[in-house]
């Protein structure tokens, strides 16, 4: 294939890492709209390499096209949060008992070298780049297997938490998160498949306890979830770990 050829897959390739990215931080809230020829405008491309980046985030979960293809940023609903909840529960569970029972020395050191990247965002205060680079976290984890098909559905799911957080959740401290992804390491390290497996299933519950409030509880509005980040710029980061083109 010619380098030619190569440019729109590239260039389209582009466009989804950087939509997924803006809205696993939130920049592209839940509802925003998402028009073909202002975000071709934004990235210089065609208006058919936009609709097909806006495709693959509709297949994930994380765009909705209507009837009249406008698409926009997806708004779950909280009966798909509790079932992205339990799929994402058996996904992760399947994902860490995987690395435990095939565990090599290699894979400490970009899991190591991830959570030092959670730290130093925790301890800046960067809200929108530690929550992402949180959820990023399971991706690697998943990347690591070499299951290619956990990738991508793992990639997915993670993907649609973290929109759901965004619609129904309230800024954390990541403390608790870092401690549990610690403990993870070690269990996997150790090939303690079982323990890993009892790490992730609370840390996800706990993920999920705080992305769906009760319902007896008034929802907050769309304005107040996003107010903590409606100033300052978008975090630079690298791309999404495990999100190559397949």
């Amino acid at each position: 294939m010619s380098d030619s050829s190569d440019v729109p897959v590239s260039r389209g390739d582009g466009i989804y890492l950087a939509l997924r990215e803006a809205i696993m931080e939130s920049a592209l809230a839940p509802e925003t709209k998402l028009p073909e020829d202002a975000l071709g405008k934004s990235f210089g491309a065609s208006r058919t390499i936009v609709r097909a980046a806006l495709a693959r985030l509709a297949a994930e979960g994380l765009v909705e096209v209507g009837k009249t293809k406008s698409a926009r940023v997806a708004h779950p609903g909280r009966d798909e949060a509790r079932e992205v909840f339990t799929v994402r529960r058996a996904l992760e569970r399947a994902t860490v008992a995987l690395l435990a029972d095939s565990w090599s020395p290699s894979y400490a050191e970009p899991i190591r070298a991830h959570i030092e990247a959670e730290a130093r965002a925790s301890a800046d205060a960067d809200h929108k780049l530690s929550v992402r680079l949180g959820a990023e976290f399971h991706i690697l984890l998943a990347e690591l297997t070499g299951n290619r098909l956990l990738l991508r559905h793992i990639n997915e799911i993670v993907g649609r938490s973290t929109l759901i957080l965004a619609v129904y959740g309230a800024a954390h401290p990541q403390a608790d998160s870092l401690r549990e992804h610690e403990e993870l390491l070690e269990a996997m390290a150790a090939g303690d498949a079982a323990r890993a497996e009892g790490i992730v299933d609370r840390h996800i519950q706990s993920v999920e306890g705080r992305a769906l409030i009760p319902d007896d509880t008034v929802e907050r509005s769309l304005d107040e979830v996003l107010a903590p980040y409606s100033s300052g710029s978008r975090s630079a980061g690298s791309r999404p770990a495990g999100s190559r083109p397949a």
